[in-house]
Order: structure tokens, then sequence, then C-alpha cells
């Protein structure tokens, strides 16, 4: 019997979007990389992760990454 503990799961999905962007952050000096980490990591987020993930990433990459981010958000 599995039980439901939505406080567990809670910080489980934090958790998620905090290890992204660790990723994502030590593979920025390589645009393949970048873009292999930052699709997986979409694949796991929830909606609301992945906006707050876009929003960081534009913040931190956005000058960087301006159209590999556009590729993938969009």
């Amino acid at each position: 019997m599995q039980i439901y503990n939505r406080h567990v799961d809670a910080k489980r999905i934090h958790a998620e979007l905090s290890y992204a962007k660790l990723i994502l952050a030590k593979v920025s000096f390589d645009p393949t990389l970048f873009r292999k980490e930052l699709r997986k990591a979409l694949t796991v987020l929830l909606p609301a992760d992945a906006d707050i993930l876009r929003s960081w990433c534009y913040i931190k990459f956005g000058h960087q990454y301006r159209g590999l981010l556009d590729e993938c958000f969009g």
C-alpha cells in the first residue's frame, strides 16, 4: 500500500528544480550540454516549476543563450 505524502512530494519537486539550476550552471560552458540538460529538466518539472526555471534561465543565461532558450521554451 502506497501512502501519499504531499509534503514529502513537494520537497522532492523543489529539489528537482534546485538540481536543474545547479546542473545548468555547471554545463553553461557548452551549448550542446546546456540544451540537453535543459530539455531533460523540462520533462521532469511541473509546469509551475518550469516557469520558474524559464525566468531564471533568461535572467542568468539570456545574454549567452537567447536563441537556445527561445527554442527550448518556445
